[in-house]
C-alpha cells in the first residue's frame, strides 16, 4: 500500500505520551509540513504557537476546564469537573493553531495545515490530538488575556491545539468505521 494512504490509515489520536523530550529536528519539520498546507488564494494564515512549558499548558488546561464546567453537555461538564483530567493530557507539548482573522478563508485553512501536522507527527512514529476544549479559553471572558499571555499575534484567533510527543504504547486498532457515508450519483 503507498506509504501516505497507509500513514492517514494508521493515524490515531493519542493520549499517552512518553517522558521522552521532542527532538527540534522532528518539532521543526512537523512545523514545516503545516506551513506546506494549501491554503485559499495562497494566503497562508496560519500562525502556530508552540508551548513547551509544563506548568502553563497545565494552567490553559485548568483555565478552560473553568470555561466549560457550566456547559449544556453533560461530558464536558464532567471533564470539567474533573480535577484530574487535563484537556491536553499532560503532553510535552502543545501548539496552539490561530488564523488570521481578516482571511476568508482562515479556518478552513488552518484546519488544513493542522492536519497537515498531524499526519506528519504520524509519519515520525510520534502522537497526536487534535484539541477542540481550548476554544472555550480564548472565547471565554478572559480570552483576550490569555492569547496575549502565549504571544498570540493581534489580528489571529486562535481556534484549536494539538498535543505533540512520542506515543508511550504502540498503535491502537481503528475503530470501525460508520457505514452509509457515501453516495454515488
Amino acid at each position: 500500500m503507498n506509504s501516505v494512504i497507509q500513514n492517514i490509515l494508521n493515524r490515531r489520536s493519542v493520549r499517552v505520551y512518553s517522558d521522552e523530550p521532542v527532538k527540534k529536528s522532528d518539532l521543526d519539520l512537523i512545523l514545516k509540513a503545516g506551513m506546506y498546507a494549501p491554503s485559499g488564494c495562497n494566503m497562508q494564515p496560519w500562525h502556530f504557537t508552540v508551548i513547551q512549558d509544563k506548568e502553563l499548558i497545565k494552567t490553559l488546561s485548568n483555565e478552560s476546564k473553568k470555561e466549560f464546567i457550566n456547559h449544556e453537555n453533560e461530558m464536558f461538564r464532567k471533564m470539567a469537573a474533573n480535577k484530574d483530567y487535563n484537556i491536553f493530557y499532560n503532553a510535552p507539548m502543545i501548539i496552539v493553531i490561530s488564523g488570521e482573522k481578516s482571511s476568508p478563508t482562515s479556518i478552513i485553512d488552518c484546519s488544513a495545515a493542522t492536519q497537515n501536522m498531524i499526519l506528519a507527527s504520524e509519519s515520525m512514529s510520534m502522537g497526536t490530538c487534535w484539541i477542540g476544549l481550548i476554544t472555550f479559553l480564548f472565547k471565554g471572558k478572559n480570552g483576550k488575556k490569555w492569547a496575549e499571555k502565549i504571544n498570540i499575534p493581534e489580528n489571529y484567533e486562535p481556534y484549536y491545539a494539538i498535543t505533540l510527543g512520542y506515543k508511550k504504547y504502540p498503535d491502537p486498532k481503528a475503530p470501525d468505521r460508520r457505514k452509509n457515508v457515501i453516495n454515488y450519483i
